[in-house]
Parts: structure tokens; C-alpha cells; sequence
């Protein structure tokens, strides 16, 4: 699957209507409140967060069968350094968050640790630290920080 920085993917674009979303997805399958919905129908999954009725965030997990790409770098299922090295070759620039790392362009890579090293490299020690990107947040950058863009030089800039 193929992300639009700050758009969305080809299913579900920011500013697009949960009747539209449901109509390309079907119903969610989980929609504990009413602000986020999940969507199977797609591999990988998509978590749509909603502002009333209006997509807001779009969120990617890594896939079984699929993962996610941009620019021909594939973002989830591998080393969170080696995405980051991947994407600053082609000038993409992000300030770190609690839980990856958050991109000027309008998308966030995320771990939750729920995937270890090993699930990547069988051989890698137990107490391998390196995280997997396990799935991506698409929104304007201002939705991860909380404002517009940071001056240049903003401190955990990578």
C-alpha cells in the first residue's frame, strides 16, 4: 500500500466522509467510540480517527501479505534506523516522538514494541533494542506536534 504524505492512501483520504470511507471499506469492524473505526477489508488494515463525521488520521499497521511504501521505500516490517536512513537519503526530515518519529511531509513511522528484532532476523540476541516500524500515521504534520512547522534547527530533528 502506498501512502500520500499528509492525504491519506488510495482508500481514505484526510477530509473524506465516514459515508464515503464506508462505502469504498464496508462497516468497520471495531468502532469502540465513535471517533476511530477500523477497517479488514484491506491488507494492511486501516484505522480511520474521524472529527465528527470527517476523516482526520489515517493509520496503516504492517501487513501479512502487504506492507507500506513511499517514494519505493517500504516504511513498515523492518528496522526503524533503516527506514530513517532510507527516507533522510530522500530528504525526508522528522523530529522523534515517544513512539517513532513524526514527518514534516504529513506522516508519522510508529513502534508499540510489539514486534521484536528476532521477528525480523531470527538470529538476532534476545535483547536486540532495535525497533520495527509496525505501522503509519498519515495527517498534516501539525496533527503529531501540536503546531505548524518547527524553525529551522528544532531540537530531535533527524
Amino acid at each position: 500500500m502506498v501512502i500520500v504524505p499528509g492525504v491519506g492512501v488510495e482508500a481514505v483520504k484526510i477530509g473524506n466522509l465516514r459515508d464515503e470511507v464506508e462505502r469504498r471499506l464496508g462497516p468497520a469492524v471495531h468502532a469502540g467510540n465513535s471517533t476511530r473505526a477500523v477497517y479488514d477489508s484491506t491488507d494492511p488494515m486501516l484505522v480511520v480517527t474521524y472529527d465528527g463525521d470527517v476523516v482526520e488520521l489515517v493509520e496503516v499497521g504492517y501487513g501479512v501479505d502487504d506492507q507500506v511504501f513511499l517514494d519505493g521505500v517500504q516504511l513498515t516490517y523492518r528496522f526503524m534506523d533503516e527506514v530513517m536512513a532510507d527516507l533522510a537519503a530522500k530528504g525526508h526530515v522528522a523530529t522523534a516522538s515517544d513512539i517513532g518519529f513524526d514527518f514534516r511531509a504529513g506522516f508519522a513511522i510508529f513502534s508499540m514494541a510489539s514486534l521484536s528484532a528476532r521477528d525480523l532476523d531470527p538470529n538476532a540476541p534476545e535483547d536486540d533494542e532495535r525497533h520495527v516500524v509496525e505501522g503509519v500515521s498519515i495527517a498534516p504534520y501539525s496533527y503529531f506536534t501540536g503546531n505548524d512547522l518547527p524553525a529551522n534547527g528544532a531540537a530531535g530533528e533527524r
